[in-house]
C-alpha cells in the first residue's frame, strides 16, 4: 500500500494514496467530513483545531477564484450577488420544482432552456448544483488530506431519506466531478442510528427526527441484529432552520414597518438581517430575550415571541412523524428511541414538541450537527471490511411502474419497497405483428399515469411478428443499493432485450411528492372506478379483435344466424364500450362470450379432426 507525506514548505499532499474511506455528511447549512481512527468515528477539525463544520457556502471573486465555508460566508454581506448558499435544497431540481421557492434564495435561480436541470446564475457565469455541490466537496476532500496527510479517493455520503433517485443521482455525480469515488449513497437518518451503536443493542424499533438548515425529515427503522431496516419516511427538503430565520427576518419587518420589496432588493442589508435572524435563533436556545441593531434596524425578539413563528413549521415535522408511523403500521407507543438530528433540533420548542408527540425523552447526547457525518464514517469503516456485522436496507420512498394500455399505471414495485430490489412481470402485445412496444417508467400512487411523474422511456425494438398476445414480454426493475432505478425489457421467444437506466434531470419536490401521496388517498375511489372502466374497455377491445378473427376463420362452419348474432352481440360491446358503464360493458362481454363459447368449441374440434386426418391414434 503506497503512503503518504506532507510537503511542509508548500503545504501539499505528496502523491501517495491509501485505501482510507471518509463519511460526508453534505448539508444545506453546513457540511463536515468524518473518519474512523483507532475504531472510533470523529469529526475532522480544520486547521488550527477549529470546529467541525464547514458552512455549505461558495464565493466566487472577480479574479475568478472560489471560496467554500467561513470565508465564502464573511463574503455574504459584502458580495452577496457572487455567494451562493443552501445548494442541496437545488440539487436534482428542474425550475418548475422551485419556481415558488426562489423568494427564499439571495442568487438568481434560472432554467436556461438547455437542459431541465436548474441553474445558478453568478456574473455571466452559469453553475448547476452539483457543480457547486462539488466545490463544497473539494473543501473537504482537502480538510480530511490534510489531518491525515494522504490522499483519499473513496467516500460515503449522506442524503435526506427522502431524497429521490434524481437527488441520489446529483450527489453522486457531485462526488465524482470532486474526485471521489462515492461507493455508497446513506440515507442520513440510517448514518445516525449507526452513530449512536443502535445497532449493536437488541431489537428495537426508533423514530429519526431530522432538522436541518433547509431539509426535514423522519424516518422509522427498526433494528435486529445489526440490520437495520427502514419501515417508512416522511419529510420536505423545503423546510428548516433557514424557514425559522426568514420568519424572524419578516418580524423585523413588520415590527419596523419595512418594505419586504426594498429590503430583497437590497442584498447588502437582506443578508445582514439574515445572518442576524440566525445569530437570533440560536442565542435563544437558551436566553429569553435577543436585541441588538442592523443600520438602525431594531432586531429584537422574545423566546415566545419567536416560538409563535415557529409553531405552525413544528407542528407540520409532527403531522410528517405522524403519516411516517401510519405508513409504517405502527403505534407511538412501538417506538423505543427517537434520535434527535441537525442543528435545528437544538431549539427547545422542537425538541419539547418531539419528546411530546413520541411521549419520551429525546435522544440527543451526540451533537445534533455531527452525527450524521459520525454514522457515514462507521459506514465507510464497514465498506473498509473493519466491521462486519452491519447491514443497511433503505426503502423507495413513491410506487414505481410502468404505463399499460388506456394510460393505466401498473405498479412494479411499491412504495416503502425495502432495496437493494428486483422485480419483475410479464407482458404480450394488444396487435398482431406488432414489433416495437413502448415502456414508459412512472413514479407515483394513482391508478393513471397522468397524475403521476414520468422518469422515462425507451423502446423494445425488434420483436418477431406474432398474433397479439403470443410474445412473451419480461419487465424488469431493479433498484441498487443507492436508490439508482434500472430498468429492462427482454421478449422471451426470440431473446430480444432494451434496458435503461433511470436518470431524469430533475426529481419530485417533497412539497410534490406529499401532494401526490395525499392525492392518492383522496381519489383512491374515484380512481378505482376509473381503472375498473378502462380495464373492462380493454377486454372488450381484445374481445372485439378476436371476434372479428374468429368470423373470418371459420366462415364456412358458421350458419348465416350465428354470423348475424355475433356481429349484433359485437355491435353492442362496441357500443358498450364508448360509454361510460363498466357494468354495462362487462354484461355485453359476458353475452358475447356466453354465445360464442360452443362456436369456438366446435371450430376447436374441426381444427383437430383435420389435423388427425390419416393418422393413427
Amino acid at each position: 500500500m503506497a503512503r503518504f507525506a506532507i510537503d511542509l514548505k508548500e503545504g501539499k499532499i505528496a502523491d501517495n494514496s491509501t485505501d482510507t474511506i471518509i463519511g460526508i455528511d453534505l448539508g444545506t447549512t453546513n457540511s463536515l467530513v468524518a473518519v474512523v481512527r483507532n475504531g472510533k468515528p470523529e469529526a475532522v477539525r480544520g486547521e488550527g483545531n477549529k470546529h467541525t463544520l464547514v458552512p455549505s457556502i461558495i464565493h466566487f471573486s472577480s479574479g475568478g477564484d472560489i471560496v467554500v465555508g467561513d470565508a465564502a460566508k464573511d463574503k455574504l454581506i459584502e458580495d452577496p450577488h457572487n455567494t451562493i448558499y443552501s445548494v442541496k435544497r437545488l440539487m436534482g431540481k428542474s425550475f418548475k420544482d422551485v419556481q415558488n421557492y426562489e423568494q427564499h434564495f439571495g442568487y438568481q435561480v434560472i432554467d436556461d432552456d438547455t437542459e431541465s436541470l436548474v441553474k445558478i446564475r453568478v456574473g455571466n457565469k452559469f453553475y448547476t448544483p452539483i457543480e457547486l455541490s462539488a466545490e463544497i466537496l473539494k473543501s473537504l476532500k482537502s480538510r480530511v488530506e490534510n489531518e491525515l496527510g494522504s490522499v483519499v479517493s473513496k467516500a460515503v455520503i449522506t442524503v435526506p431519506a427522502y431524497f429521490n433517485d434524481a437527488q441520489r443521482q446529483a450527489t453522486r455525480d457531485a462526488g465524482k466531478l470532486a474526485g471521489l469515488d462515492v461507493l455508497r449513497i446513506v440515507n442520513e437518518p440510517t448514518a445516525a442510528s449507526l452513530a449512536y451503536g443502535l445497532g449493536k443493542q437488541d431489537a428495537q424499533t426508533i423514530a429519526v427526527y431530522d432538522l436541518g438548515g433547509g431539509t426535514f425529515d423522519i424516518s422509522i427503522l427498526q433494528i435486529q441484529d445489526g440490520i437495520f431496516e427502514v419501515l417508512s419516511t416522511n419529510g420536505d427538503t423545503f423546510l428548516g432552520g433557514d424557514d425559522f430565520d426568514r420568519s424572524i427576518v419578516e418580524f423585523w419587518m413588520k415590527k419596523n414597518n419595512l418594505n419586504p420589496e426594498n429590503i430583497s432588493q437590497n442584498k447588502h442589508l437582506s443578508q445582514q438581517l439574515r445572518l442576524k435572524a440566525e445569530e437570533a435563533k440560536k442565542s435563544l436556545t437558551s436566553a429569553d430575550h435577543f436585541t441588538e441593531k442592523v443600520d438602525e434596524i431594531d432586531c429584537s425578539i422574545s423566546r415566545s415571541a419567536f416560538e409563535s413563528l415557529i409553531t405552525p413549521f413544528v407542528n407540520k415535522t409532527v403531522d410528517s412523524c405522524r403519516q411516517a408511523l401510519k405508513d409504517a403500521k405502527l403505534k407511538v407507543s412501538d417506538i423505543q428511541h427517537v434520535i434527535m438530528v441537525g442543528g435545528s433540533t437544538r431549539v427547545p420548542l422542537v425538541k419539547n414538541t418531539v419528546g411530546q408527540f413520541f411521549g419520551r425523552e429525546v435522544y440527543d447526547k451526540l451533537d445534533p450537527d455531527e452525527v450524521v457525518a459520525l454514522g457515514a464514517a462507521i459506514q465507510a469503516d464497514v465498506l473498509a471490511g473493519n466491521q462486519k456485522d452491519v447491514l443497511l436496507l433503505d426503502i423507495t420512498p413513491l410506487s414505481l411502474g410502468i404505463e399499460t394500455m388506456g394510460g393505466l399505471m401498473d405498479t412494479i414495485v411499491p412504495r416503502n419497497t425495502k432495496v437493494p430490489v428486483r422485480a419483475g412481470r410479464q407482458y404480450t402485445t394488444s396487435v398482431d405483428g406488432q414489433r416495437n412496444l413502448k415502456i414508459a417508467v412512472f413514479q407515483g400512487e394513482r391508478d393513471l399515469v397522468e397524475h403521476n411523474r414520468k422518469l422515462g422511456e425507451f423502446i423494445l425494438r425488434g420483436i418477431p411478428p406474432m398474433p397479439a398476445g403470443l410474445p412473451k414480454i419480461e419487465v424488469h426493475f431493479i433498484i441498487n443499493a443507492d436508490g439508482i432505478l434500472k430498468v429492462k425489457a427482454k421478449e422471451l421467444r426470440s431473446e430480444m432485450e432494451q434496458a435503461i437506466e433511470i436518470r431524469p434531470t430533475y426529481g419530485i419536490s417533497e412539497e410534490e411528492m406529499g401532494k401526490m401521496l395525499m392525492e392518492s388517498i383522496q381519489h383512491a375511489s374515484e380512481d378505482m372506478q376509473v381503472r375498473a372502466l378502462l380495464e373492462a374497455r380493454n377486454e372488450a377491445k381484445h374481445i372485439l379483435l378476436s371476434a372479428q378473427k374468429f368470423l373470418q376463420q371459420n366462415d364456412e362452419i358458421l350458419s348465416e344466424a350465428e354470423k348475424a348474432t355475433t356481429l349484433s352481440l359485437a355491435k353492442s360491446l362496441q357500443s358498450a364500450m364508448e360509454g361510460e358503464d363498466k357494468d354495462l360493458i362487462n354484461k355485453a362481454i359476458q353475452d358475447i362470450n356466453e354465445f360464442t363459447a360452443p362456436l369456438a368449441h366446435r371450430s376447436l374440434d374441426k381444427a383437430i379432426s383435420e389435423a388427425m386426418k390419416g393418422k393413427k391414434v
